[in-house]
């Protein structure tokens, strides 16, 4: 849950992977189950970082405008649901996440 909800709170403050790679590196040789909602985090949130810079790109022809915002909803809608699927000892997996951490 931490890693969910932490990625959330320091997205606002600095890059959203950063509680998701703590939680990882911290916690994830404890309990698979810790380990495999860190990863998916951290999944996600890299995938976010590409997202946002390509949003960042589209804005030059207009349509990065609009889809950054429908992105920012996206994003809080699937952390908010993790979060409480996790809480919940249920399995999460983000929707439109390349796994690139395993």
């Amino acid at each position: 849950m931490a890693a969910h909800i932490g990625s959330l709170v320091a997205a606002w403050f600095a890059l959203g992977l950063i509680a998701p790679l703590l939680v990882l590196l911290i916690q994830g040789d404890r309990s698979p189950y810790i380990r495999r909602h860190a990863v998916e985090s951290l999944n996600f949130q890299i995938n976010a970082l590409i997202y946002i810079f390509v949003c960042f790109v589209l804005m030059f022809v207009l349509i990065g405008f609009v889809l950054i915002a429908v992105y920012g909803i996206f994003y809080l809608v699937c952390v908010i649901t993790a979060t409480v699927r996790a809480s919940n000892g249920a399995e999460y997996r983000y929707p439109l996440t390349l796994r690139l951490v395993s």
